[in-house]
Protein backbone atom coordinates (compact mmCIF):
# COMPACT_ATOMS: atom_id res chain seq x y z
CA UNK A 1 0.00 0.00 0.00
CA UNK A 2 1.16 3.46 -0.89
CA UNK A 3 1.75 5.86 1.40
CA UNK A 4 -1.23 7.90 0.83
CA UNK A 5 -3.27 5.46 -0.04
CA UNK A 6 -2.35 4.39 3.63
CA UNK A 7 -2.93 7.47 4.87
CA UNK A 8 -6.85 7.81 3.43
CA UNK A 9 -7.31 4.53 5.22
CA UNK A 10 -5.87 5.94 8.51
CA UNK A 11 -7.94 8.94 7.91
CA UNK A 12 -11.25 7.19 7.46
CA UNK A 13 -10.79 4.73 10.30
CA UNK A 14 -10.30 7.82 12.08
CA UNK A 15 -13.34 10.19 11.24
CA UNK A 16 -16.07 6.87 11.17
CA UNK A 17 -14.81 6.29 14.92
CA UNK A 18 -15.71 9.96 15.30
CA UNK A 19 -19.10 9.80 13.60
CA UNK A 20 -20.05 6.48 15.69
CA UNK A 21 -19.48 8.42 18.59
CA UNK A 22 -20.85 11.99 17.56
CA UNK A 23 -24.13 9.79 16.46
CA UNK A 24 -24.05 8.75 20.34
CA UNK A 25 -23.68 12.01 21.81
CA UNK A 26 -26.60 13.52 18.68
CA UNK A 27 -30.05 14.85 20.44
CA UNK A 28 -28.16 14.87 23.77
CA UNK A 29 -28.24 17.80 25.90
CA UNK A 30 -24.82 18.58 26.29
CA UNK A 31 -22.57 21.12 28.06
CA UNK A 32 -21.33 24.17 25.92
CA UNK A 33 -19.41 26.88 26.06
CA UNK A 34 -18.72 30.14 23.73
CA UNK A 35 -15.55 30.55 21.47
CA UNK A 36 -14.98 33.74 19.46
CA UNK A 37 -18.83 35.16 20.04
CA UNK A 38 -21.30 34.11 22.02
CA UNK A 39 -23.16 32.31 18.63
CA UNK A 40 -19.96 30.60 18.19
CA UNK A 41 -20.47 27.36 20.47
CA UNK A 42 -18.15 24.17 21.10
CA UNK A 43 -20.20 21.45 22.78
CA UNK A 44 -18.24 18.41 24.57
CA UNK A 45 -19.12 16.62 21.26
CA UNK A 46 -16.67 18.55 19.48
CA UNK A 47 -14.12 17.80 22.61
CA UNK A 48 -14.47 14.13 22.65
CA UNK A 49 -14.30 13.46 18.94
CA UNK A 50 -10.92 15.33 18.57
CA UNK A 51 -9.57 13.61 21.45
CA UNK A 52 -10.36 10.30 19.77
CA UNK A 53 -8.85 11.25 16.88
CA UNK A 54 -6.14 13.17 18.00
CA UNK A 55 -5.02 9.87 19.62
CA UNK A 56 -6.29 7.29 16.52
CA UNK A 57 -3.36 9.83 14.53
CA UNK A 58 -0.99 10.22 17.63
CA UNK A 59 -0.83 6.52 17.95
CA UNK A 60 -0.21 5.51 14.10
CA UNK A 61 2.12 8.30 13.18
CA UNK A 62 3.82 9.85 16.46
CA UNK A 63 5.90 12.39 13.98
CA UNK A 64 2.96 13.99 12.29
CA UNK A 65 2.23 17.40 13.40
CA UNK A 66 -1.34 18.27 14.01
CA UNK A 67 -4.06 21.42 14.14
CA UNK A 68 -7.57 21.16 14.77
CA UNK A 69 -10.22 23.41 15.55
CA UNK A 70 -10.61 23.05 19.53
CA UNK A 71 -7.13 21.57 20.87
CA UNK A 72 -4.21 23.01 20.37
CA UNK A 73 -2.04 23.06 17.41
CA UNK A 74 1.46 20.95 17.66
CA UNK A 75 4.70 20.67 15.12
CA UNK A 76 5.76 17.45 14.30
CA UNK A 77 9.12 16.26 12.44
CA UNK A 78 8.02 13.86 9.61
CA UNK A 79 7.16 17.16 7.13
CA UNK A 80 3.10 15.80 7.33
CA UNK A 81 0.02 17.64 9.45
CA UNK A 82 -2.93 16.61 10.19
CA UNK A 83 -6.04 18.94 9.55
CA UNK A 84 -9.04 18.27 11.67
CA UNK A 85 -12.37 19.63 12.39
CA UNK A 86 -13.99 17.24 14.68
CA UNK A 87 -17.30 18.42 14.43
CA UNK A 88 -18.22 20.80 11.62
CA UNK A 89 -21.72 22.39 12.06
CA UNK A 90 -22.00 22.27 15.95
CA UNK A 91 -24.82 24.85 16.06
CA UNK A 92 -26.95 22.32 13.60
CA UNK A 93 -25.99 19.80 15.69
CA UNK A 94 -27.06 21.10 18.72
CA UNK A 95 -30.41 21.47 17.02
CA UNK A 96 -30.28 18.14 16.01
CA UNK A 97 -30.62 19.07 12.14
CA UNK A 98 -28.82 16.46 9.96
CA UNK A 99 -26.24 18.90 8.28
CA UNK A 100 -22.94 18.36 9.93
CA UNK A 101 -20.07 16.37 9.40
CA UNK A 102 -16.34 15.29 10.28
CA UNK A 103 -13.36 16.51 8.25
CA UNK A 104 -9.94 15.05 8.45
CA UNK A 105 -7.12 16.24 5.94
CA UNK A 106 -3.46 15.56 5.70
CA UNK A 107 -1.27 18.01 4.08
CA UNK A 108 2.94 18.04 3.51
CA UNK A 109 4.50 21.54 1.84
CA UNK A 110 2.80 20.90 -1.60
CA UNK A 111 -0.82 21.23 -0.14
CA UNK A 112 -3.24 18.52 1.05
CA UNK A 113 -2.64 15.18 -0.12
CA UNK A 114 -5.70 13.56 1.59
CA UNK A 115 -9.29 14.41 2.64
CA UNK A 116 -12.20 12.45 4.15
CA UNK A 117 -15.32 14.08 5.24
CA UNK A 118 -17.50 11.53 6.64
CA UNK A 119 -21.57 12.71 7.47
CA UNK A 120 -22.40 10.31 9.90
CA UNK A 121 -26.56 11.02 9.60
CA UNK A 122 -26.19 10.01 5.44
CA UNK A 123 -23.55 7.07 6.15
CA UNK A 124 -21.88 9.13 3.52
CA UNK A 125 -18.33 8.98 3.03
CA UNK A 126 -16.26 11.63 0.67
CA UNK A 127 -12.86 11.25 0.27
CA UNK A 128 -9.53 12.26 -2.29
CA UNK A 129 -5.89 11.39 -2.63
CA UNK A 130 -3.68 14.22 -4.53
CA UNK A 131 -3.54 13.12 -8.25
CA UNK A 132 -6.61 10.54 -7.73
CA UNK A 133 -10.16 10.80 -8.20
CA UNK A 134 -12.78 11.88 -5.63
CA UNK A 135 -14.65 9.38 -4.58
CA UNK A 136 -18.84 9.20 -2.76
CA UNK A 137 -19.12 5.82 -0.82
CA UNK A 138 -22.67 5.18 0.53
CA UNK A 139 -25.24 2.16 0.97
CA UNK A 140 -25.94 2.55 -2.97
CA UNK A 141 -21.95 1.81 -3.49
CA UNK A 142 -18.82 4.24 -4.50
CA UNK A 143 -18.83 6.52 -7.50
CA UNK A 144 -16.55 8.44 -8.60
CA UNK A 145 -17.32 12.91 -8.29
CA UNK A 146 -17.21 14.73 -11.13
CA UNK A 147 -19.17 18.10 -9.98
CA UNK A 148 -22.11 19.99 -11.17
CA UNK A 149 -23.47 20.10 -14.90
CA UNK A 150 -22.38 23.12 -16.60
CA UNK A 151 -25.40 25.91 -16.38
CA UNK A 152 -24.89 29.56 -16.32
CA UNK A 153 -24.81 31.38 -13.52
CA UNK A 154 -28.79 32.57 -13.85
CA UNK A 155 -29.76 28.72 -13.60
CA UNK A 156 -27.46 28.14 -10.59
CA UNK A 157 -28.06 27.04 -7.27
CA UNK A 158 -25.08 28.70 -4.97
CA UNK A 159 -24.21 27.29 -1.42
CA UNK A 160 -22.65 29.81 1.43
CA UNK A 161 -22.39 30.43 4.69
CA UNK A 162 -22.48 33.57 7.75
CA UNK A 163 -20.29 34.77 10.06
CA UNK A 164 -20.61 34.14 13.46
CA UNK A 165 -19.27 37.72 13.69
CA UNK A 166 -22.67 40.41 13.74
CA UNK A 167 -20.43 43.10 11.75
CA UNK A 168 -19.26 40.57 9.14
CA UNK A 169 -22.76 39.20 8.92
CA UNK A 170 -24.50 42.87 8.50
CA UNK A 171 -21.68 43.26 5.00
CA UNK A 172 -22.90 39.70 3.56
CA UNK A 173 -26.31 40.04 3.48
CA UNK A 174 -26.02 42.68 0.86
CA UNK A 175 -24.03 40.79 -1.49
CA UNK A 176 -26.24 37.57 -0.68
CA UNK A 177 -29.08 39.93 -1.55
CA UNK A 178 -27.49 40.99 -4.85
CA UNK A 179 -26.26 37.59 -5.51
CA UNK A 180 -30.21 36.25 -4.88
CA UNK A 181 -30.88 38.54 -7.92
CA UNK A 182 -29.12 36.66 -10.69
CA UNK A 183 -29.19 33.19 -9.05
CA UNK A 184 -31.87 30.13 -9.68
CA UNK A 185 -31.23 30.27 -5.75
CA UNK A 186 -29.12 30.46 -2.47
CA UNK A 187 -28.88 28.27 0.10
CA UNK A 188 -27.53 28.23 3.73
CA UNK A 189 -26.89 24.80 5.78
CA UNK A 190 -24.16 25.88 7.97
CA UNK A 191 -21.37 22.91 7.16
CA UNK A 192 -18.70 23.87 5.09
CA UNK A 193 -17.20 20.83 4.65
CA UNK A 194 -20.07 19.35 3.39
CA UNK A 195 -21.05 22.59 1.20
CA UNK A 196 -17.64 21.62 -0.89
CA UNK A 197 -18.07 18.12 -0.97
CA UNK A 198 -22.00 18.65 -1.92
CA UNK A 199 -20.77 20.93 -4.60
CA UNK A 200 -18.28 17.76 -5.48
CA UNK A 201 -21.18 15.84 -5.96
CA UNK A 202 -23.16 18.03 -7.94
CA UNK A 203 -26.25 19.09 -5.54
CA UNK A 204 -24.92 22.51 -5.98
CA UNK A 205 -23.28 24.65 -8.97
CA UNK A 206 -20.80 26.50 -6.68
CA UNK A 207 -20.17 27.52 -3.00
CA UNK A 208 -18.79 30.31 -1.12
CA UNK A 209 -18.24 31.46 2.07
CA UNK A 210 -15.71 34.01 3.72
CA UNK A 211 -14.71 33.30 7.69
CA UNK A 212 -13.86 30.24 7.21
CA UNK A 213 -10.81 28.18 8.63
CA UNK A 214 -8.02 25.52 7.15
CA UNK A 215 -9.73 22.94 9.41
CA UNK A 216 -13.07 23.60 7.76
CA UNK A 217 -12.02 22.94 4.39
CA UNK A 218 -8.52 21.14 4.04
CA UNK A 219 -10.44 18.11 3.07
CA UNK A 220 -13.25 19.42 1.17
CA UNK A 221 -11.14 22.09 -1.21
CA UNK A 222 -8.66 18.90 -2.18
CA UNK A 223 -12.60 16.80 -2.91
CA UNK A 224 -13.36 19.76 -5.06
CA UNK A 225 -10.04 19.89 -6.76
CA UNK A 226 -9.95 16.18 -7.48
CA UNK A 227 -14.09 16.35 -9.23
CA UNK A 228 -12.71 18.75 -11.64
CA UNK A 229 -13.41 21.68 -9.38
CA UNK A 230 -11.60 25.07 -8.95
CA UNK A 231 -11.00 26.81 -5.40
CA UNK A 232 -10.14 30.06 -5.36
CA UNK A 233 -9.23 32.48 -2.48
CA UNK A 234 -11.32 35.05 -1.86
CA UNK A 235 -9.22 38.53 -0.79
CA UNK A 236 -10.12 39.86 2.39
CA UNK A 237 -12.12 43.35 2.12
CA UNK A 238 -13.65 45.74 4.63
CA UNK A 239 -15.90 43.68 7.28
CA UNK A 240 -15.48 40.67 5.10
CA UNK A 241 -12.28 38.54 5.66
CA UNK A 242 -10.82 35.83 3.98
CA UNK A 243 -12.67 33.00 2.17
CA UNK A 244 -12.83 30.70 -0.48
CA UNK A 245 -14.94 29.77 -3.87
CA UNK A 246 -15.58 26.42 -5.57
CA UNK A 247 -17.16 25.77 -8.87
CA UNK A 248 -16.97 24.61 -12.37
CA UNK A 249 -13.73 27.01 -13.78
CA UNK A 250 -15.97 28.96 -16.15
CA UNK A 251 -19.45 29.45 -13.26
CA UNK A 252 -16.56 30.46 -10.86
CA UNK A 253 -15.07 32.87 -13.32
CA UNK A 254 -18.52 34.16 -13.56
CA UNK A 255 -19.76 34.40 -10.24
CA UNK A 256 -16.01 35.23 -8.59
CA UNK A 257 -16.94 39.79 -9.54
CA UNK A 258 -20.47 39.07 -7.60
CA UNK A 259 -19.06 37.54 -4.27
CA UNK A 260 -15.66 39.01 -4.46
Amino acid sequence: MSEPQALLELAIDAARQAGAVLLEHAGRDLATSAKSTPTDLVSEADLTSERLIRELLARARPNDGYVGEEEQASAGTSGLEWVVDPLDGTINFLYSIPQWAVSIAARDAEGALVGVVFDPSRGELFHAVRGGDAVLESAAGARRLSGPSARPLDQSLVASGLAYDARVRAAQGPVLARLGAIVRDIRRFGSAALDMCWTAAGRYDAYFERTVKAWDIAAGALVCERAGLVVQELVARENLPWGVLTGPPALAAELLPHVD
